[in-house]
């Protein structure tokens, strides 16, 4: 991580992420879908467990885990809400993501894919090591 000098104190979050050489893994854009495609989840927190629940189980298919990603996007329907429930947000990530903090941006947009989804979670990580074999 990169925090310099002169810039407000990252919480939660890193300035820069400098990766180690590696694979580069685009990550899909990850809602809080459950295996039957749809939304899980009422609220903006309880969404966000499961999305980066899902952002991770696409990382560990291609090979990665959360201390691979450099970086995150969080998209949302509800910027109030979000900046409301910091700390249940928080816990979520750590659950997943542990204290692993990457370059992350917060978007709030007027909607998404699913219309019942409050948020997504894009994000990129490098994967040291070989080539995985193919997933279908």
């Amino acid at each position: 991580m990169v925090n310099p000098e002169g810039l407000a104190p990252p919480v939660g979050f890193a300035h820069a992420v400098v990766a180690a050489p590696g694979r580069t893994v685009y990550l899909g854009g990850q809602a809080a879908q459950g295996p039957d495609g749809r939304i899980v989840g009422a609220t903006l927190a309880e969404q966000f467990e499961v999305a980066a629940g899902n952002l991770v189980a696409a990382l560990a298919a291609a090979g990665g885990s959360p201390e691979h990603l450099v970086s995150l996007h969080v998209y949302t329907t509800e910027i109030d809400r979000y900046r409301a429930t910091l700390a249940e947000l928080g816990a979520a990530y750590r659950r997943h993501l542990g204290r692993h903090y990457v370059a992350t941006a917060l978007f709030e947009v007027a909607g998404l894919f699913d219309p019942a989804a409050k948020v997504e979670l894009v994000g990129v990580a490098v994967v040291p090591g070989p080539e995985p074999e193919e997933h279908p």
